[in-house]
């Protein structure tokens, strides 16, 4: 083979062996691999959160699946039971626009600890995580927000003691 070739086909093979060479293809090599698996990390643990109004629309296709899904939670829908695992929620959540009360709702169980901004009477904004079967989010996680409006006291309201 290298008598056809000559010289060059000594270079080529002495430029494969150096050391230069052989550390420049396993950096390249180890990067590739780092972005690979940053990548497909990435790609499988992002969810993002859909509407209730978005979530309605999709709904069947989201059967068995992993969602998080944001809205307000309707009035009078809050119901809490203690059990030895936890608290144990079940609850409905509406679009933000109709303050949950009317339109579509999308309905939640939960077992574990309750978020403090959550309001039994409803009107919290929440942001759901977890499985979707049977019709029902199975959440494993509730986060609550804080009112996206600044809405001062009554002038005679007093301040709660703490």
């Amino acid at each position: 083979m290298y008598a056809r070739c000559g010289r060059q086909g000594f270079r080529l093979s002495a430029l494969l062996m150096s050391k230069k060479f052989r550390f420049l293809l396993a950096a390249f090599l180890l990067v590739g691999a780092v972005v690979y698996l940053m990548y497909t990390g990435v790609s499988r643990t992002a969810v993002y959160y859909l509407t209730v109004q978005e979530f309605e629309a999709r709904r069947p296709a989201l059967e068995g699946e992993g969602v998080r899904v944001a809205g307000r939670v309707a009035a009078g829908s809050v119901q809490r039971r203690m059990t030895p695992k936890g608290e144990e929620l079940h609850f409905e959540i509406g679009d933000f626009s109709t303050d949950g009360s009317s339109g579509p709702r999308v309905k939640v169980h939960y077992l574990g600890v309750v978020p403090d901004m959550f309001r039994d009477e409803g009107g919290s904004d929440v942001i759901v995580e977890g499985r979707y079967e049977g019709g029902i989010v199975k959440a494993q996680s509730v986060m609550t927000s804080c009112p996206s409006k600044y809405e001062p006291m009554d002038e005679g309201a007093q301040m709660p003691a703490n």
